[in-house]
């Protein structure tokens, strides 16, 4: 058994049987040994930002990693800004670095470049295997990494002869680190907060935004008048009828200020206290109200879930949660606007969809619109590079494969990352793309006004147009396989919307949508 072989085996001994893959010649070994491991499933990705942002999206859905197949430093730096994305959801993630073989390295080869240097970039776990026998032991290492609570990118970094050299051994699974208990000391002086009468913020975030952790969030919030938030970009969202309705902090620092507006006392779970994206002249980066507390129930590495149940049980012990009544908004007509193309989806998604949205200034009212519609995943931009929402709709497909996957999508963001589709279709996935095609990028239009850059002339605003020549993602999406339509009306994406849903295999449609500014 070579090393490549002892490496893919133990990745499925350990659950990770899905890699996402952009090799190159330094990873043909582990190519070949594919084959040899029938367990392992391969997908291919046209470019290594499709590959990280699929392995993102497919553990966010699994609850465990996928590994990727990236081609020495130059493609692990292709790959970086899901990853980036991957790691501030603390999504874990395997990733298999092909490196030059050991004795090639002092030749200086033109691809030759400092791969543990971009690998620490994401804060992570980086290790190189130095020899066939020790890569079966530090794949299992590499899982156990990627899975520690909360959750973060493992890098294997393999070289060539090592990968192909005999005497691999596979190695058992190594159990990660568990999430840690809170305190029953923290437990308690938060509650303590929340008897005071004082007007109190509950923040959620990472694993408080699943069921069992927004139940607890709701009896709290109901039986103690704080308001609970859900941070503005949350890896997995679960919403819906049937489940508590908690509001998201807005992206806007303005948004945030007027959410907070009084409140004493901001208690985190799961998360951070809030920060403005970025920086703007004259304006707090510090987002929490002057003057308010912050108080941490429960830090990213600890069980958040039990913590909120155990505090709710203390202050609110006989009340329950607050569940989202089943509503749908009426189907609108008429041309599409960035206000009613949202009520299409909220009428029309069906039960157990999984959202990745990407909407960007078109998807404002989102939430509004499907708060509820039947129960459903909600995937967001967490960290803030755009390029995310196709591979993450492609990986969470594959993780998911019965159920429909949504993926709503800014037309510059689509740009960065759009070979996606052809894995889709390569693997006839179920997914669902609606491209917001305002032919402009109007979250950069919107900066350029809050950043203070008034003196803005043509050639600023050229920057920022996407029209000339018109973008045409209907061809586009059909040349890498992806059947396509195009909607200007409510009514032809109420029609090509449920078309799309009712038909196995990936649909695209280009809903033309006016931008915001």
């Amino acid at each position: 058994m070579n090393g490549a072989q002892s490496l893919i085996r133990t990745l499925v001994d350990a659950g990770v049987d899905v890699c996402f893959s952009n090799p190159g010649t330094s990873e043909m070994h582990f190519v070949a040994a594919l084959d040899s491991v029938p367990e392992m499933r391969g997908v291919l990705g046209l470019a290594e930002g499709v590959v990280t942002g699929a392995a993102d999206g497919y553990a966010r859905i699994a609850g465990r990693p996928a590994a990727t197949l990236l081609h020495l430093g130059p493609g692990l730096g292709n790959g970086l800004a899901n990853l980036h994305n991957a790691r501030r959801a603390h999504t874990p993630v395997v990733n298999v670095v092909g490196d030059h073989a050991t004795y090639h390295k002092r030749f200086d080869a033109p691809l030759e470049s400092d791969i543990e240097a971009v690998a620490g970039s994401l804060n992570g776990w980086v290790r190189r295997s130095d020899s066939t026998a020790d890569v079966g032991a530090d794949a299992a290492a590499a899982v156990a990494a990627a899975q520690d609570a909360p959750g973060r990118i493992a890098t294997l970094i393999l070289p060539a002869d090592v990968s192909w050299g005999d005497g691999g051994r596979p190695c058992a699974p190594v159990p990660p680190r568990a999430p840690k208990t809170v305190p029953e000391t923290t437990i308690k002086s938060v509650a303590e907060v929340l008897r005071t009468g004082e007007p109190v913020a509950l923040l959620l975030g990472g694993a408080a935004c699943r069921e069992r952790a927004l139940r607890a969030a709701s009896r709290i919030a109901a039986a103690t008048g704080a308001k609970p938030f859900v941070e503005t970009f949350p890896s997995r969202l679960e919403r819906g009828a049937g489940l508590p309705a908690v509001e998201r902090l807005g992206y806007l620092a303005e948004q945030v200020a007027y959410q907070l507006d009084g409140i004493r006392h901001v208690v985190v779970a799961g998360t951070r206290p809030p920060v403005s994206f970025f920086a703007y002249p004259g304006k707090a980066s510090d987002l929490v109200p002057e003057g308010a507390q912050v108080h941490t129930l429960a830090g990213l590495d600890e069980d958040v879930p039990t913590a909120l149940e155990h505090l709710a049980d203390l202050v609110a012990a006989d009340v329950p949660p607050v569940l989202a009544q089943s509503h749908r908004p009426e189907l609108p007509s008429g041309d599409l606007t960035a206000q009613n193309w949202v009520d299409v989806i909220g009428a029309l998604l069906p039960e157990g969809a999984i959202i990745a949205d990407e909407a960007n200034t078109s998807g404002l009212l989102l939430p509004g619109a499907t708060a509820g519609a039947p129960r459903h995943d909600v995937l967001t931009l967490t960290g803030g590079a755009i390029g995310q929402g196709m591979p993450v709709a492609t990986g969470a497909a594959i993780a998911a494969p019965d159920r429909p996957v949504i993926n709503l999508e800014s037309d510059g963001s689509a740009l960065y990352t759009i070979p996606a589709l052809w894995t889709q279709a390569r693997e006839n996935l179920n997914v669902t793309t609606v491209v917001l095609d305002n032919r402009a990028y109007a979250i950069l239009r919107m900066e350029l006004q809050r950043v203070g850059a008034e003196s803005a002339g043509p050639k600023a605003k050229g920057l920022l147009d996407l029209s000339g020549p018109d973008l045409d993602f209907v061809r586009i999406a059909e040349g890498m396989g992806v059947p396509a339509t195009r909607a200007t009306t409510a009514e032809e994406l109420a029609e090509q919307f449920r078309r799309a849903l009712a038909e196995p295999g990936p649909h695209l449609i280009d809903a033309m949508v006016p931008p915001i500014l």
